[in-house]
């Protein structure tokens, strides 16, 4: 079972636990060239192929770093330009944070993304509507909907694996991050990111195992480059925060590579073919399934 690696490409201080102004974002030390060819010699190790979204403002101050990534035969997609939850914004300033993002990866690599991942999975109950924006844009494939309870994002009762939505301005492929079904319909994240960091690798590894064997379908796992830094200036505050963001810095590149050595992965797209049009479903049945 061919699996889909999704890598979210921002800055250390870009992560939404930290709350940075982005008019304070250029006062800190750029390290994502370093952190991006760390990512990029792994994956070469294991001849794996993955889905790169791209933050716009990353994309203007590193044109040639996202030329490496796309000629090394990965995906580029979009993770917004300036890393603000989507349910925090207008329609109007969505629209122009995704025009604005687009214009920059394009002009940094010659590449349109078709693909999009909101910051922290923003698209929620409450931000639906970011989905028709995105088909209106030109967007094809969203990965922004995590199907699970969580303090900042998720949309419990969403469907698990990928879909083909309608909207009212036409359709789109959401493909959601994996997660775990168990007794009693409780569902558990297993795609990576914070969750493989944070808790044993043998975690992770039941759940994608659990995905593919059981279940039949393919698991959609993400990280971030900075994940994989733990020389990173340490600039969150609090408790929690700083648990949430610094826990398992010297451990994950460890569990990256076994991840991608035992499991295989490929590209969103290679993942994911185009569903049959007529099994599209409406994004209203989905509203209705999280309200109840």
């Amino acid at each position: 079972m061919l699996n889909t690696l999704s890598i979210d490409i921002e800055e250390y201080f870009h992560p939404s636990e930290l709350k940075i102004p982005p008019e304070y974002w250029d006062v800190f030390p750029s390290r994502v060239e370093l952190q991006i060819r760390r990512v990029l010699d792994l994956l070469a190790r294991e001849g794996v192929k993955a889905t790169f979204f791209v933050l716009g403002w990353v994309a203007e101050r590193h044109p040639r770093l996202i030329c490496e990534i796309a000629e090394a035969g990965h995906e580029i997609g979009c993770h917004s330009y300036a890393h603000r939850l989507v349910y925090e914004l207008s329609p109007a300033e969505f629209w122009e944070d995704t025009r604005r993002a687009v214009t920059a990866i394009e002009d940094a690599c010659g590449i349109r993304p078709r693909l999009y991942r909101a910051p922290s999975y923003s698209i929620t109950e409450k931000s639906l509507w970011a989905l028709e924006m995105l088909v209106e844009c030109g967007f094809t494939h969203d990965s922004s909907i995590y199907p699970i309870s969580h303090d900042r994002y998720g949309i419990p009762g969403f469907s698990r694996h990928a879909k083909m939505l309608e909207t009212p301005s036409g359709l789109i492929h959401e493909i959601p991050i994996a997660t775990a079904l168990l007794s009693g319909n409780r569902v558990l994240p297993v795609g990576g990111g914070a969750y493989l960091r944070l808790l044993p690798y043998r975690y992770t590894a039941a759940g994608i195992s659990r995905i593919n064997e059981q279940e039949k379908q393919p698991a959609c796992v993400y990280f971030h480059p900075w994940e994989l830094d733990p020389e990173q200036p340490r600039i969150a505050s609090g408790l929690l925060s700083r648990l949430r963001t610094y826990t398992g810095l010297s451990t994950m590149s460890e569990k990256v590579s076994r991840l991608i050595s035992e499991f295989p992965f490929s590209t969103m797209t290679s993942v994911h073919l185009q569903p049959r049009v007529e099994e599209a479903l409406p994004i209203q049945r989905y509203r209705s399934a999280a309200a109840g």
